[in-house]
């Protein structure tokens, strides 16, 4: 099965090698100024492996959510629990979900619960601009939760004028209905969103009832623009064996995630300063029994209340980038109890340049105090030589830490117990990469090693004992990943493949414990692929592929469909997901549906 990868990657790019060369030009983005940094760099001067998904990507793809949409991308790990990404945890080159940053417009959306809670927030695709996924240590540049990557998802910045009503309906009893409006005026510009989706469930006691409402909104925007960004996701929903067992069928799950944050840009000489305020909530209320609260219920709820001033300075020796945030953190839980938590980073990189710009070198730190485990520093340093025009290898290296979220410390269930003693994880990351880059042809590639040390795992000795959070694990983490990227045009229509491959191994220490939930969690091997294609002018439609194979040995294939016609303002979709009817899981053994169709209708005033 390998062989067979290997040689399909080597036999598309011996095409591509030989291609015509009077292909149609596209966007590449390599001018994308990339804004999870507080030195702004475009795409492809950039030091790290970083990867973009556009809203035309969406768009084209034909899925629905951000869950599905990261799907395709090699490295990453989404583990979902049902449809509409409805529930999903993310997992960035073997990490965990606590190891996973996700922001919105920098905004961070970690949670001192747990990052279980990450993609509780993950907004609607209509307001998505972009998605930007930096892999690798990540923790100089954005702190503690960045332990193996971060997720940015950037929200658009008008729409002109423009407003668009979407239907969709489909498999188990699916509906959704989205508004979205956009208004630009002189002084300001609006963008609102609102979209409901329910579902009566693929299996027994899987239903949901979800919305959402984003506003997003520039003021004075001719002199110094300030951004206002609210985001509010509600989600009630069936939990049938999504957490404690497979056999726990009777759960049940609501959460409630906001957003409201203010920020604005001001550049003054050779200064630019990037302020930024926030206010993160979450609620969430689990039953373990539905019909019967009594038996079992936890009720968490967190609050994030954070300031940043980001800023860069340009001078004859380079680009210095720095920072300040601070946080207060707090959380009220009839199972946690009531826990607050302070903290404060610094942060300082320098980014020089030499041989005529060929060589970037940029070295950082991030000095992080936490109120509860004192001082944390993230030294890393980031090389980058243009080899030729259009080819960059780069490497990078840096230590990161996690320290242990409040589910992690305090968490008590007659089948889960945490740990008042844990320390912190951390681990030292380097990785070396290639860039070769074209206006009709990417490819990247990269080695990457993560030493590990007190990674934090649940592990009990007998079947019957409850889970323990122990401080037992160090783990060697080394991988490959690839993506290439070809589009071209067939009797003057664009088409795109895309395809990524990721390889995983972990030398894990061997445990005194029996059982341990998260060891063997990566996914060794992993391919994804994709074709675009359009043959008619106002037709398209993309099939995408998905192999996944775990370091436990399950494995499984799953193909995908999406199309969609263009009719004036009417724009129909077809979304036909796991059409050969694969039976697998992503997670706790909770079984993924079989093939499910979701139709759909837009009409898009101007």
């Amino acid at each position: 099965m390998k062989k067979k990868y290997f040689l399909a990657f080597f036999f598309i790019c011996s095409l591509i090698v030989n291609a015509q060369q009077n292909q149609q030009k596209t966007d590449t983005l390599q001018e994308v100024v990339i804004t999870s940094s507080r030195i702004d760099l475009p795409f492809k001067e950039n030091s790290r492996t970083i990867q973009l998904i556009t809203a035309e990507d969406i768009k084209k793809s034909g899925v629905t959510n951000v869950a599905d949409a990261l799907q395709q991308i090699a490295g990453i790990d989404v583990r979902r629990r049902g449809t509409s990404g409805m529930q999903a945890d993310l997992y960035i080159r073997g990490g965990s979900f606590d190891q996973t940053l996700l922001l919105i417009d920098g905004f961070k959306l970690d949670d001192v619960q747990t990052g279980h809670h990450s993609m509780n927030l993950a907004l609607p695709i209509e307001v998505i601009k972009r998605i930007e996924i930096i892999k690798g240590p990540a923790s100089r540049v954005f702190g503690q939760n960045a332990f193996t990557g971060a997720v940015n998802i950037i929200t658009k910045d008008s729409l002109d004028n423009d407003a668009s009503l979407r239907l969709q309906a489909g498999s188990y009893g699916q509906f959704s209905a989205a508004v979205t409006s956009g208004v630009s005026l002189n002084e300001s510009n609006h963008i609102v969103h609102f979209s409901k989706n329910i579902s009566n469930g693929y299996r027994y006691n899987t239903d949901f009832d979800n919305q959402n409402f984003v506003l997003k909104s520039f003021f004075n925007k001719n002199k110094l623009p300030i951004t206002m960004l609210v985001a509010l996701s509600d989600k009630k929903f069936g939990a049938n064996g999504f957490y404690a067992s497979p056999a726990a069928i009777d759960q049940y799950e609501e959460t409630t995630a906001s957003l409201v944050g203010f920020s604005t840009v001001i550049k003054k000489g050779n200064f630019t300063w990037k302020p930024k305020v926030y206010w993160r909530r979450n609620e969430d209320e689990y039953i373990y029994i539905r019909k019967n609260p009594s038996i079992y219920r936890n009720l968490h709820i967190s609050n994030k209340i954070a300031a940043e001033l980001n800023g860069s300075y340009t001078s004859n020796i380079g680009v210095t980038g720095f920072g300040i945030e601070t946080a207060k953190v707090f959380l009220s839980s009839n199972n946690l109890g009531d826990n607050n938590r302070f903290l404060s980073t610094l942060f300082l990189e320098h980014r020089m340049e030499f041989f005529n710009k060929k060589l970037d070198i940029t070295p950082g730190v991030a000095v992080t105090y936490f109120s509860d485990f004192k001082f944390f520093a993230f030294p890393g340093i980031d090389v980058g030589y243009q080899l030729l025009d259009n080819v960059k290898v780069y490497g990078n290296l840096g230590y990161t830490y996690r320290i242990p979220t409040f589910t992690d410390l305090n968490y008590k269930s007659p089948t889960t117990i945490g740990n008042t003693n844990l320390e912190p994880e951390k681990a030292f990351s380097q990785e070396i990469g290639l860039k070769w880059n074209m206006s009709n042809f990417n490819l990247s590639a990269a080695v990457f090693n993560r030493n590990s040390n007190h990674l934090i795992d649940y592990v009990k000795m007998k079947v019957t004992d409850p889970w323990q959070a122990q401080n037992i694990q160090d783990v060697i983490t080394k991988g490959f990943e690839t993506q290439l990227l070809y589009s071209f045009n067939l009797n003057s229509f664009a088409q795109k493949i895309q395809f990524g491959y990721s390889f995983i191994q972990n030398d894990i220490e061997e445990s005194t414990y029996t059982f341990s939930q998260y060891s063997l969690n990566s996914l060794k091997h992993q391919f994804v692929g994709s074709y675009n294609m359009k043959f008619l002018k106002n037709f398209t439609n993309t099939i995408s592929y998905r192999y996944s194979e775990r370091i436990a040995g399950d494995s499984y294939s799953v193909v995908d469909l999406g199309a969609s016609y263009t009719l004036n303002a009417f724009e129909l979709s077809l979304f036909a997901n796991n059409i050969f009817n694969t039976e697998y899981s992503e997670t706790n053994l909770v079984p993924m549906p079989k093939g499910n169709l979701l139709f759909g209708v837009q009409y898009n005033f101007r």
